[in-house]
C-alpha cells in the first residue's frame, strides 16, 4: 500500500501564495516508477486536474487555468522508498478556493485524468477570500 498525506492548506486573500505538501511512503510505494500529481474538488464540481510530475521531477504538466501561478516540484529520498511532491502557489485567486487531493500512479509518463491515478490523499482545503 501507499500512504499519501497532504499539508499546508489554509485560508488565504486574494493575491496571496500558499505551499501544499503532499508525503508519499508505503511498503510498495516506488519513486523510481510511479509519477504524482495535485488535483482539486470545489464544493458541487467535479474533481479536476491541477498538476502532475514524472517519478523524477524531469516532467512537469499544468492545467491552463494555474500556468504560470502554480509550481508543481518534488523531493526524492535518498532510499528511493518516500518522496515529497510541493505545490507552491501564487497568486490565488477566489476561484482557486477547493479541497486539494495529491495522487500517485504506477507509471513513467505524467497523467491528467483522474481515473489514471492509483493512490490519493485525504485532502486539504485552501480557501481564498476576495
Amino acid at each position: 500500500q501507499v500512504q499519501l498525506v497532504e499539508s499546508g492548506g489554509g485560508l488565504v486573500q486574494t493575491g496571496g501564495s500558499l505551499r501544499l505538501s503532499c508525503a508519499a511512503s508505503g511498503p510498495t510505494f516506488r519513486n523510481y516508477d510511479m509519477g504524482m500529481g495535485w488535483f482539486r474538488q470545489a464544493p458541487g464540481k467535479e474533481r479536476e486536474f491541477v498538476a502532475a510530475i514524472s517519478w523524477n521531477g524531469g516532467v512537469t504538466s499544468y492545467a491552463d487555468s494555474v500556468k504560470g501561478r502554480f509550481t508543481i516540484s518534488r523531493v526524492i529520498s535518498r532510499d528511493n522508498a518516500k518522496s515529497t511532491m510541493y505545490l507552491q502557489m501564487n497568486s490565488l485567486k477566489p476561484e482557486d478556493t477547493a479541497a486539494y487531493y495529491c495522487a500517485t500512479r504506477q507509471g513513467f509518463r505524467v497523467a491528467s485524468r483522474a481515473s489514471e491515478y492509483d493512490y490519493w490523499g485525504q485532502g486539504t482545503q485552501v480557501t481564498v477570500s476576495s
